[in-house]
């Protein structure tokens, strides 16, 4: 793992590897650099793939704040301490919220490709947006992290591939990839922010070439979401995944990351 201090002290860890246009990729809730594994293997021999473990995850300090500007604003940081431009960048799931907020505030002449996967622009529904979690469903696995912290975040890994019928190799190659979680407080501080934001006022800033792609099967970001992203971004494109729920790298890496391949070219 490498490592980054930020102005304040905080540390932010990540993994790298390779060689070429830089390639970044952010991690989702509850996860670390480490989900990427099989994503470096099939890329670090065009990219020079990078990783970070967000606040709070993995090896890197918690934030004092944990909106995603503020997260955006420290990988703005990072990314100048590197002196990387003209990057490659693929979100998932909670990273992909980040990075459209990174996106957003980066010219399209520093993020050449934006790939979003599982991703929505508001995580809990409104009134004027269906195409989120009931927020009182949201409060409620708040609850149930508080009084058993390790079976939720169980259950709600095993609903990541939710619908899915996968040979129980994969299954257990997919459990060897799964990181240590956060600790309790800092995951529950991430999920308040997946509550609390909205980002639909933000994607009219986006002007880099966007996929948008999706499982159909997810539960997690609501199907419904990726349409929105697709039909608001300027230039987007939808690529729906029949057969797929929330995680599409994991449970289905070579059609994906052939996929991947296509679009970041």
């Amino acid at each position: 793992m490498n490592e980054f201090r930020f102005a304040d002290g905080r540390r932010l860890s990540w993994r790298e590897a390779g060689a070429g246009p830089p390639l970044l990729l952010l991690h989702g809730w509850c996860f670390s650099s480490r989900i990427f594994a099989e994503a470096f293997a099939a890329f670090s021999s065009t990219y020079r793939v990078l990783a970070p473990d967000l606040p709070g995850h993995g090896a890197s300090d918690p934030a004092a704040d944990d909106g995603f500007a503020a997260l955006a604003g420290d990988l703005r940081a990072w990314l100048a301490a590197l002196a990387l431009d003209r990057i490659r960048l693929v979100g998932w799931s909670m990273g992909g919220q980040v990075a459209l907020e990174l996106a957003a505030s980066l010219s399209s002449e520093r993020v050449e490709r934006l790939l979003l996967v599982a991703v929505t622009a508001r995580f809990c529904a409104a009134a004027d947006w269906p195409h989120g979690l009931p927020e009182g469903q949201v409060r409620a696995m708040e609850r149930r992290l508080r009084r058993d912290y390790p079976g939720t975040l169980k259950d709600f890994r095993a609903r990541m591939l939710g619908g899915e019928e996968l040979p129980p190799a994969r299954l257990r190659e997919i459990a060897a990839l799964l990181p240590a979680p956060p600790a309790p407080a800092d995951a529950l501080a991430a999920l308040d922010a997946l509550r609390r934001e909205d980002q639909r006022s933000r994607l009219a800033a986006l002007a880099c070439p966007t996929l948008v792609q999706h499982g159909e099967l997810d539960t997690i970001t609501l199907p419904g979401a990726a349409r929105y992203l697709a039909d608001t971004i300027a230039g987007a494109r939808l690529e729906p995944l029949p057969g797929i729920a929330h995680a599409p790298f994991l449970s289905r890496p070579d059609e994906v990351f052939s996929r991947w391949r296509s679009f970041l070219a």
